[in-house]
C-alpha cells in the first residue's frame, strides 16, 4: 500500500512539474518590406535541452509545428511560413522515423500583402510540441495577433 502511494505521488508530482514547464517563449512581429507587403515573423526561443519540431514531420512522427492564420479579407497570404534557424535531423526510435527539429531559436517567416491602404491585423495560432531527449510536453496552442 505504501509503495502504491509513493508511486502515485511521484507520478502526480512529475506530471505537475511537466505541466508547469514552459520551455518555449514566442515573440510575434511584422516589418513592412514594400508597398502593402509585410514580413510576419513568429520567433520561438527554446530553453537549453529542449527542441521543437519542424513544420514537416513524417506520418507516425511527433506533432509538427503548425501555424494557422485566421481568415482576413484584407490580406493575401501565399504559401506557408519559411523556417529560419539551424535545422537538426535525427532518427527517433520512439516514433520510428527521422525527425527535423530546432534547438535554441527558430523564426517562422510569412510574407503577407495587405489589400489597399487598410489598417488591419494578422491573427492566428501556432501549435507546437516541445521535447527533450527524455520527455515531451503535450502539444500547445499559442494565439497571436500582429498589427500591420
Amino acid at each position: 500500500m505504501v509503495k502504491q502511494f509513493l508511486l502515485m505521488a511521484t507520478l502526480l508530482i512529475g506530471g505537475l512539474y511537466a505541466m508547469a514547464q514552459d520551455p518555449v517563449k514566442w515573440q510575434f512581429s511584422a516589418k513592412k518590406t514594400g508597398d502593402n507587403m509585410y514580413e510576419v515573423r513568429l520567433t520561438a526561443t527554446v530553453d537549453n535541452g529542449w527542441h521543437i519540431y519542424s513544420q514537416s514531420t513524417p506520418d507516425g512522427g511527433p506533432a509538427p509545428t503548425v501555424i494557422s492564420f485566421a481568415k482576413n479579407p484584407l490580406l493575401t497570404i501565399t504559401g506557408k511560413p519559411k523556417e529560419m534557424g539551424k535545422l537538426e535531423q535525427k532518427h527517433e526510435e520512439v516514433f520510428g522515423v527521422d525527425v527535423k527539429y530546432y534547438n535554441n531559436k527558430v523564426d517562422f517567416v510569412q510574407l503577407v500583402k495587405v489589400k489597399g491602404a487598410a489598417k488591419t491585423n494578422i491573427s492566428g495560432t501556432v501549435s507546437f510540441m516541445a521535447c527533450t531527449d527524455e520527455q515531451c510536453l503535450p502539444p500547445k496552442d499559442i494565439p497571436f495577433s500582429i498589427k500591420l
